[in-house]
């Protein structure tokens, strides 16, 4: 596996990446991961790394110019592993992987993998790194084209992903949608009792009383962090007795100081910084309601099926996404980035907080269902054993 990003850290791609390597090696499958310099080891997990940047050992990658450089060290670093260890398959995360993987693929003739968690440009867009109709967007868009046209197969995080594919980029052949799952032994609604849920609220400074809306990701506009705190600022207006736990990075600071120029006091809404993903699921269970307000229509939204699986109701905004996520369990917000209806759509459900806890219990039964990392391994060996029997 390539994983163009400093692994382990605890969001989004990552917990994919992770958790298909996991769902592998219990299959009895070597998994190998290549990764930047810097991220957080992983127990039982064989994690190889490349050089650092020789200007700035601790960069810490994020969106900027010296990613150009952390891919050209990474692809060098796979080029040297692929000779070495010989893989079966080459399994490239996010585009830099995929294109990095075809052509290392190429080089010892086995097939590639390309893990697809959203267009390239759209996210760009969604981000504001480029504008549309722009020279800038043009190239881009064309070696985003390239790369979907380079690997045997592709897996989409979203069925949506598969619909992206097709209509944007005219590949269907070789597409298989591979949702996002969730560990369900490790996300459970039990984690911790009652009583040590009212000790780690009022560590937290949040009144036990309080019902507690969660929210656990990216710190970033285009994740809705603004609209939720305008939404929290709207329903203390309306003198709801709630409070919400707010868990991420980066920009915790900013968000901190936006909250209080809205009135939010520290009881109102707390911020953790980084969670630990295996620390996730004790936070999650202090919530009685969950929210994600993302704001792309592209990208998955893995926190949802973390949410599911903690039986927390979920609150996001109305795209494909999120129902192929929740269905008819979800309790959307529409338009997408309207504060007045993500408010309403909270307040239902403080306003019933019985039918909010079964309607968590039912998402948890549906995460079961639909969304197990080991049904996910099992698809992954099955599009493994079609290509690796197609080359020989």
């Amino acid at each position: 596996m390539i994983a163009p990003t400093s692994f382990f850290l605890d969001y989004g791609c990552h917990v994919r990446i992770l958790e298909e390597a996991r769902a592998l090696i219990a299959r009895g499958e070597q998994v190998r991961i290549v990764t930047y310099y810097l991220g957080r080891d992983w127990p039982g997990i064989d994690i190889v790394r490349s050089r650092p940047t020789p200007w700035r050992a601790d960069y810490e990658v994020g969106s900027s110019r010296h990613k150009i450089a952390f891919d050209a060290l990474l692809a060098w670093r796979v080029l040297q592993e692929v000779v070495r260890w010989r893989p079966d398959v080459i399994h490239g995360h996010l585009h830099e992987g995929a294109l990095i993987g075809s052509v290392a693929g190429r080089l010892i003739g086995v097939p590639v993998v390309f893990d697809f968690q959203g267009s390239m440009t759209g996210e760009m867009l969604d981000h504001g790194f480029v504008r549309k109709n722009t020279l800038a967007y043009y190239w881009w868009r064309r070696l985003e084209e390239r790369i979907t046209e380079m690997p045997d197969a592709i897996l989409t995080s979203t069925t949506h992903s598969t619909e992206v594919l097709a209509h944007g980029f005219g590949r269907t052949d070789g597409v298989y949608a591979l949702p996002d799952s969730v560990n369900l032994d490790l996300f459970c609604p039990t984690c911790i009792l009652p009583e040590e849920r009212s000790a780690r609220l009022r560590a937290l400074g949040i009144p036990p009383e309080r019902q507690v809306i969660v929210y656990l990701g990216l710190l970033a506009d285009y994740q809705g962090v603004p609209q939720l705190l305008a939404s929290l600022a709207a329903l203390r207006g309306r003198n709801y007795p709630v409070s919400s736990l707010v868990m991420g990075f980066p920009g915790m600071d900013d968000y901190r100081e936006r909250a209080y120029r809205l009135g939010l006091t520290s009881q109102d809404v707390v911020f953790t910084g980084k969670i630990p993903y295996d620390q996730a699921p004790e936070y999650l269970a202090l919530g009685n309601i969950s929210i994600a307000p993302k704001l792309s229509e592209t990208e998955g939204s893995g926190k949802i099926l973390n949410y599911m699986a903690m039986a927390l109701p979920v609150v996001a905004y109305d795209t494909q996404v999120t129902r192929e996520y929740l269905g008819s369990l979800g309790v959307y917000a529409s338009p997408l980035g309207d504060v007045p209806s993500l408010t309403q759509a909270l307040a239902s459900l403080l306003d019933d907080p019985e039918a909010s806890r079964a309607l968590g219990v039912r998402l948890r039964e549906r995460a079961g269902q639909y969304f197990s990392w080991d049904r996910t391994g099992l698809q992954l060996n099955r599009v493994y054993d079609t290509l690796t029997r197609s080359c020989r």
